[in-house]
């Protein structure tokens, strides 16, 4: 009889360290997981539950999020070889065009930075610019330490693969002024009162503080937005998908594509250029 039970979540969960996944992403399966056991309410798992949960997350969440779910649950019967369970993620046709409501425009960035100088929230101030110049994920700001500004660059350390993100001489010299005035003189730039790098909740509740007098809607206000507003100004400057991927830590195109995809506006525009209608 296959059910779950807390201490094969916990065995699951020490399996997931011992492979070295990132914290968030252990999170996010045994979080998962955990709703999945608390809908099976005790009943034993077969595939025709497995397949009845999918209907459900098919009609509570979005394509994308439901095929997130079902990568966990799977990972977590082929860790128990309850291989009988699988189920497959759904096909979703590859989106062309990113959703204007939300993608964050520079103009709208540049008003959460007013806002956040204006409330003499310097933490945050710095903190939007290092993500957005640098297209780090947030997850990765630990890794930004004040040594790390006397050399221009530092080293990222994430989901198992290391790489070397260059920080510009404006951004070192910013942060290096940051740093002195709120003492930090070693270990990460970004930390709180108590010396801890920043929680990522913490970040994401500061940010979507400012959006009512920045005017900027919750929907597009993210830490995540900012590393998108990154890779999508450096392409349209460089056009080098390749090198961007580099910068980003992806290991395929493919990945580096959606965060390059721009509004059906943009798109709408340049079509409107081709010159190609006679009235």
């Amino acid at each position: 009889m296959k059910t779950i039970t807390n201490e094969l979540i916990q065995k699951f969960n020490e399996y997931l360290i011992d492979e070295e996944k990132a914290t968030a992403t252990i999170e996010k399966y045994i979080r998962d997981i955990t709703a999945f056991m608390k809908w099976l309410a005790g009943t034993e798992i077969t595939k025709q539950m497995v397949l009845a949960y999918k209907q459900k997350l098919i009609e509570d969440y979005a394509p994308a999020s439901v095929n997130s779910v079902l990568s966990s649950l799977n990972s977590f019967f082929s860790y128990n070889e309850w291989y009988d369970c699988k189920v497959k993620a759904l096909k979703i046709q590859r989106q062309v065009f990113a959703s204007k409501e939300k993608e964050l425009t520079k103009a709208e960035y540049e008003k959460l930075l007013n806002v956040a100088k204006n409330k003499n929230n310097e933490r945050l101030y710095y903190l939007m610019q290092t993500i957005c110049s640098t297209g780090i994920r947030v997850s990765e700001l630990k890794y930004i330490t004040c040594n790390d500004l006397k050399i221009g660059q530092a080293v990222i350390r994430c989901k198992g693969k290391t790489r070397i993100v260059f920080l510009t001489k404006q951004l070192c010299k910013m942060l290096a002024n940051y740093i002195k005035k709120h003492n930090v003189k070693s270990g990460s730039v970004f930390v709180t009162k108590t010396g801890k790098p920043l929680d990522r909740s913490n970040i994401w509740s500061d940010m979507k503080k400012l959006c009512e007098i920045a005017g900027v809607s919750k929907d597009k206000v993210f830490p995540h937005n900012l590393r998108h507003l990154f890779a999508r100004t450096y392409y349209s400057l460089q056009k080098d998908i390749v090198r961007l991927a580099d910068i980003l830590g992806h290991s395929s195109v493919n990945t580096t594509r959606i965060y390059t995809m721009e509004s059906g506006d943009v798109h709408r525009k340049q079509l409107q250029k081709l010159g190609l209608l006679r009235y």
